[in-house]
């Protein structure tokens, strides 16, 4: 037997849905070194789009690298840095 493959998205149906109209501003947003943001997945936007795992997690704007930014986020005990374009990410 062949077994089923697990895909990036695997689980997420209740944890992305969402009926919210997207609007162009949240693609042109702009953020600053040192802003606290926090990673709100939109699920109308599939590219620049970070791991499942941080969704909700606050950290701070770190760069930019091209059309989105790198973000400090604490995992546990370990700093990581993800890469998300501005329309996933949330000014506090």
């Amino acid at each position: 037997m062949v077994t089923k493959s697990h895909g990036k998205l695997k689980g997420t149906r209740a944890k992305f849905r969402k009926s919210i109209r997207l609007n162009i501003n949240k693609f042109l947003r702009k953020f600053a070194d040192g802003d606290k943001v926090a990673v709100v997945i939109e699920s109308a936007s599939v590219s620049g789009r970070p791991f499942r795992r941080f969704q909700g997690l606050t950290g701070t704007v770190e760069g930019k690298r091209g059309h989105s930014y790198l973000v400090k986020i604490r995992d546990g005990k370990k700093y990581k840095t993800i890469i998300a374009k501005p329309e996933h990410l949330k000014k506090i």
